[in-house]
This record gives structure tokens, sequence and C-alpha cells, in this order.
């Protein structure tokens, strides 16, 4: 029901239902307490009331109505996009441009998930690096275009500072969650690389910016989204690296239009191999899935993220002020329904999810330093790192799995049977449990499935394998 009369920011009073966040679901697993305390949470729950307005409270300190202020903007500009477009295409939009993703079915988030282009839903590297750099070319591009301009000052750290700003603002309606953060403090580190002349793309400002993250945010290292984003950043950029060493020279201003053309679709499938190849012993490790066609779904999807959705977005922002959004909008919401349609496509082919049984630490880490050792040397003894790598993949298959598993509150029990995979009773709210020990189990039947199946039958006295 909708809330009359309410803005962020407004002290309310309301009854609710607290308790402690919880643990994790077996031992290993995603420690949402964990994650709560690094985040300031200490209790979830939800209301037993509609929340009403408290007239006694007094002023709402000075850094909570910053907040608020930035809040009732980003519900103003998800309002102007609920003008223009409807249904999915609006609430896609309304992620990309605010970060809030409460809107997207969740038929919708499955696809993409599927499909492996969950990432574009979640504002992070490769948006702020495609809004950046946008801003960064287009203040560039405009001060060229007067001589006058071009030819006195360094326009390009002009533009580096424009760019710099306008992700900060990105950062700002774009709900500032802890993802966003850690990409604007990358992307910054790299404009002021350009400040100081010093090359944009490089590892060691790879490395710094890691270093700046790991300083203000040390529980970062064991955060996945962390882990997995810098995988891939250090992947690519160290493929960008080997590649421009080749290309560097005389040859390079040889290069056609059709040949400059092929390296530009060449870069794109080269960049989804490398990055999807680096963070899939991340997501076996810790989601205990692949998806098997990922790479064709971000050769498709990437591009006109890149080139149409994430372009026009930044042109929304910036005709919104004069209500020339429509237009911007319009371009957008085809490109959405363009990725849209992608997602669905690759995750309804045969097999598009491979389910994992969790892998061992010691077979993460070896596939962890070969892949580093790959990457962050030069010389040809670099490659040694493959050594590393199947030493982590053949080491994979070896985790030992449990043959009784018991829930926190000792109501839901799972026992393996002699097929090899787990059977439960049925457990009043045990069905999230359940899906995470599947899950770890490598077993992609749905709770409902493995509690009908049979396996256990119980009487006053206790219960057996049937």
């Amino acid at each position: 029901k909708k809330l009359e009369g309410l803005a962020a920011g407004d002290a309310i009073t309301a009854r609710v239902h607290l308790a402690p966040p919880a643990g994790p679901a077996l031992p290993g697993g995603f420690d949402f307490a964990r994650h709560a305390y690094f985040s300031g949470i200490g209790a979830v729950g939800y209301a037993l009331m509609l929340p009403e307005r408290d007239a006694s409270a007094g002023p709402a300190p000075f850094d909570l109505r910053v907040s608020a202020s930035v809040q009732r903007l980003r519900q103003a500009i998800g309002a102007r996009v609920d003008r223009v477009l409807s249904g999915e295409t609006a609430a896609i939009a309304k992620a990309l441009i605010t970060g809030e993703r409460g809107g997207i079915p969740e038929a919708t988030n499955a696809a993409y998930r599927d499909s492996g282009l969950f990432h574009i839903l979640s504002i992070s590297g490769l948006h702020m690096a495609v809004m950046g750099g946008a801003v960064f070319f287009s203040v560039r591009l405009l001060l060229a275009l007067f001589p006058t301009i071009a030819l006195r000052f360094a326009v390009k750290k002009w533009a580096a500072l424009a760019a710099a700003f306008g992700s900060l603002c990105y950062l700002a309606i774009s709900g500032t969650s802890f993802a966003t953060v850690r990409s604007f403090i990358m992307i910054s580190i790299m404009f002021l690389a350009v400040l100081l002349d010093r090359p944009a793309v490089a590892l060691r400002n790879v490395a710094l910016s890691a270093l700046v993250i790991l300083v203000l945010f040390p529980e970062s290292v064991l955060d996945v989204g962390f882990q997995m984003s810098f995988a891939a950043v250090v992947a690519l950029v160290a493929a960008y690296e080997a590649v421009r060493d080749r290309l560097e020279g005389p040859r390079r201003t040889q290069f056609g239009i059709v040949m400059k053309t092929g390296l530009f679709f060449g870069g794109i499938i080269l960049s989804t191999l490398v990055a999807s190849a680096a963070v899939t012993p991340f997501a076996i490790y810790h989601f205990h899935k692949s998806q098997q066609f990922a790479i064709i779904a971000n050769l498709l999807a990437i591009p006109i993220c890149n080139l149409m959705v994430m372009p026009a977005a930044l042109a929304t922002l910036v005709a919104m002020p004069l209500g020339l959004e429509a237009g911007p909008l319009w371009v957008m919401g085809l490109g959405i329904d363009a990725m849209s349609w992608t997602a669905r496509q690759v995750a309804r082919l045969p097999g598009a999810v491979g389910y994992l049984p969790a892998i061992p630490t010691a077979a993460f880490a070896l596939m962890l330093a070969g892949g580093l050792w790959l990457l962050l040397w030069h010389a040809r003894w670099r490659f040694l790192g493959l050594a590393g790598i199947a030493a982590g993949i053949a080491l994979a298959p070896l985790a030992p799995r449990p043959d009784v598993l018991i829930g926190r509150d000792g109501a839901l029990v799972a026992v393996r049977t002699e097929s090899g995979r787990l059977t439960a009773l049925a457990a009043p709210q045990s069905r999230f449990e359940l899906s995470r020990w599947l899950e770890h189990d490598g077993d992609s039947r749905p709770p409902a499935e493995v509690f009908a199946s049979g396996g256990m039958s119980c009487d006053a006295l206790g219960c057996m394998m049937n």
C-alpha cells in the first residue's frame, strides 16, 4: 500500500519485528551477519503496521538531510522515467540510472542471471567506466572545436576533471552502493593518472585502486564483488598491455578502416573471453554455478549497453533539467529491450546453467595463484602459471561432502542417500536453507522436489532411510 504524505528523510514511528542478522546456512557459506555488521546493520525484520510521521521528532542531522535530498532527487528521476517508459523496461532503466532495482521482475532477474548478464543490472565498473568515459570524450571533443582553447590549454586534463566530477554525480544519484563506490575510486585514480600525464590503463593503477579501497574498507578482501571485480580488471588490463605491445609502432598507422573495425569487434570478443575466464573460478567457488553461454550473451549485449544504453542514460541526465528526456529515454528503452531479449534467449538454451559442487579452498587458491602469475609477469616464464591453474582444476573435484546436514535450529535435517544426492524432511521455513545446501552440493533440484522425494520415513522413535 502506498504511503501517502511521507518523503525521504521524514521521522517515522512504526511497530516492527526485529531479529539478529542470520549467520551462514552451512560452514564456509555466505555470512550475512558479517556482511550486515560491516554495512552498519544491527538487525533485520519487518513492519507490523504502516509507518506514521513522528511529529515530535527534532530536526534530522545534517548528513541525513543531505542523504534525504539525494534520495528525493533519485525518486524524482525515477518518476520522470516512468512517464516515458513502462513495465520491465522502465524498471531496468531506473536500475541503470538511479541504482533502484526493486521494480525488476524476478523472472527478468533470473534470465539475466542465467545468461551471465546479471552484472549489467548492478551499477559497477562497467557503467561507471562508460559514463565517465562518455563525459571525458564529449568534453574533450567539445573543447577541441575551439582552436584558441585547444592549442593553448591542456584540454585533456580539463576533460579528465569534468569526467571525475561527472562520475561523482553519477555515484550520488546511483545510490552509493559499495560496488559503485569501489568503481568510483578505481576510475578516479585513472583520471588522476591523466592529470599527472601517466598512462591511465595500467596495472599499477589497478594496484593503487585496490590499496586505497582496502585501506578505506579492509573487510573488502573477503567480499566476492571486490574479488570478481579486480580479477576481471587485472585480466583485462594485462591483456590490453600485451595486445598494445604487439600493435604499437609503425604498423599501427597502416591500419585501414576495415582493420580498425575488425580490431574493435575483436577487442569486444577478447575482452569478453578474458573477463569471463578470470571470474569463472570465483563464480564456481562462491556460487557453485557457471553460465555456459555467458560469452555469447555478453558478446551480443555488451556492445548494446556500451554504445546505446549507457550513452542514452547520460543524455537523459543531461536533458532532464530541460524536460527533453523523452528522446534519450526512448533510445535507452530500445537498447534495454534488446538486452532483455538477448538474456531470455540465451537463458532458454539447453544447459545454459551448470551446477557444480563446492571446490576445495586449496584448489581455488591454486587457480588464483596461477592466474596472478600468468597475468602479472611479462617474460615467457609467465606461462608457468598455467601449471598452477591446471593443478587447481585437477584438485577441484576432491572436496569432501557431508553425509548429514543439520539446520541452525535443528528442525531441518538432510541425509545423503546411496545415489550421492541429499534427501530431507520438510520443515517450516527451511526452503532457503535447503536451497543453499543444494547449491553447495551442485544439485539443481528445487527444495520442493527434495522434500517430496521420500528418501526417509519417520515415526515416534526416529527416522530411517527408505
